[in-house]
C-alpha cells in the first residue's frame, strides 16, 4: 500500500526504549491487516478463528503487541480510516479484485493438495478487513483503556496531523503516505519481535524499527514537502495511476531539476500521458486534509472483567489472558486507568 519510496529514503534504528514515555499515533488498519495477513495456519492458510468460524487473528495480534507496547512504557492511540476520498475508490476496487482472485486461486491450490507455502502466499493475499473486525478492534482497545481516534478521512493524515500539532510523538505505519501528509515523524516496523514474516511468502526476515523524520528526509534529498509529494505523484499514490515508465530515481531527477509542479509534470508527461486527478488537487489534499482536531487521547480505565469475557467468547485461553490483564493491572495508577502507562 501507499507510495514505494524505500528506494531512495533512509531511517535509523530505533529501539522500543527510545520510545518510552512517547505518544505513537499508529495507522489501525495498516497495523490490523498484518494480523490478519500474518497470524494464519502455515499448512492450510486459515486465519486463526474460533469454533463458531469467526476471525481472531486481528484481536490477537492486536492484544499481545499492544500490551508489549504497554510494557515498554510506549503510550499507543489508534487511528482508525474514515471514508476514503473519491480518488481512491479506483484503487480500493483494484484490491478488491486482487483479493478475490487470490482466494479463488487459494481454494484451487487447496484442491489440487499444492504446497502449503503456495496455499499460504495466496491465502495471504486474499485477506480482508471487514467492518466486523475493525468494530471488534475498537471494543478490545477501548476494554483495555487505550484510546483510539477515528480519522473523518484518511488514518495516516489524522495521524500525521496529530504528530504535527504536538498531540503525538510520532506516527506508526508501513505506509509512506504518512511524510506525505507531513508526519514530523514516522516509525516503521513498530513491532514486538525481531522477525516480520513476508505477506506473500513463507520466509521471515529481521526487522528493526526505524524513524524516519520528515525534515531530515527533505535534506537529504533536497527537497521541500511539496517536491516530496510531486515525486511520489510521479511514481503513483493511492489516488493515481502516476506515469508509467517512471520509477523512485527518474521521479527524483525529474522534481530535482524541474523543481515546480507545472515543469514538472510538463516534462514528467513528454513520453506518456498524466491521468487521475489533477495534480494540484492532490498536492493540496496531503498538504491540507481532512481531520479532527477535538480528541480525548488520555487512556481510560482498564476493564479487566469485561476484557476476560470478551477474549473467552472468542475461545482465547483463560491463562493467557489472564497473564494479559495482569500485566496491565500491575501498570495502572492507584487511581485508577492506565495513567501514563509507566510503571
Amino acid at each position: 500500500m501507499g507510495v514505494p519510496l524505500a528506494s531512495i529514503i533512509k531511517g535509523t534504528p530505533v529501539a522500543l526504549e527510545d520510545m518510552k514515555g512517547k505518544r505513537i499515533a499508529i495507522d489501525a488498519f495498516n497495523t490490523i491487516y498484518q494480523f490478519i495477513t500474518v497470524i494464519r495456519d502455515r499448512m492450510t492458510g486459515l486465519p486463526l478463528m474460533d469454533s463458531k468460524g469467526r476471525v481472531t487473528s486481528h484481536l490477537s495480534g492486536l492484544l499481545y503487541r499492544t500490551s508489549r507496547f504497554l510494557e515498554a512504557g510506549i503510550k499507543p492511540v489508534y487511528v482508525f480510516d474514515g471514508k476514503p476520498p473519491a480518488w481512491k475508490h479506483a484503487t480500493i476496487a483494484e484490491r478488491s479484485e486482487v483479493r478475490r482472485e487470490a482466494h479463488a486461486l487459494w481454494q484451487q491450490r487447496v484442491a489440487e493438495g499444492a504446497a502449503p507455502e503456495e496455499i499460504l502466499k495466496a491465502a495471504k493475499v486474499s485477506a480482508r478487513l471487514t467492518d466486523e473486525m475493525i468494530e471488534q478492534s475498537k471494543q478490545l482497545l477501548t476494554l483495555m483503556g487505550v484510546p483510539w481516534v477515528q480519522a473523518p478521512s484518511e488514518g495516516e493524515a489524522q495521524a500525521a496531523w496529530m504528530c504535527h500539532a504536538g498531540l503525538a510523538w510520532a506516527t506508526a505505519s508501513q505506509d509512506w503516505d504518512s511524510l506525505l501528509f507531513g508526519s514530523p515523524k514516522l516509525v516503521r516496523n513498530l513491532t514486538i519481535s525481531g522477525k516480520r514474516r513476508v505477506p506473500t511468502k513463507e520466509a521471515a526476515y529481521e526487522v528493526v524499527p526505524e524513524l524516519l523524520e520528515l525534515k531530515t528526509v527533505l535534506k537529504e534529498l533536497g527537497l521541500t514537502h511539496e517536491q516530496l509529494i510531486a515525486v511520489a505523484l510521479l511514481m503513483g499514490t493511492d489516488y493515481n495511476p502516476g506515469i508509467h515508465g517512471i520509477g523512485p530515481k527518474t521521479a527524483l531527477k525529474i522534481v530535482k531539476e524541474q523543481k515546480t509542479l507545472d515543469r514538472i509534470i510538463a516534462k514528467a508527461v513528454e513520453k506518456n500521458p498524466w491521468t487521475g486527478p489533477e495534480p494540484q488537487e492532490l498536492v493540496d489534499f496531503y498538504l491540507n486534509p481532512p481531520h479532527e482536531g477535538k480528541l480525548k487521547l488520555e487512556p481510560g480505565p482498564l476493564k479487566a472483567k469485561e476484557l476476560r469475557a470478551f477474549m473467552l467468547d472468542f475461545e482465547f485461553g483463560a491463562e493467557r489472558i489472564d497473564k494479559v490483564i495482569a500485566t496491565l493491572s500491575e501498570l495502572q495508577p492507584k487511581e485508577g486507568g492506565l495513567g501514563k502507562w509507566t510503571k
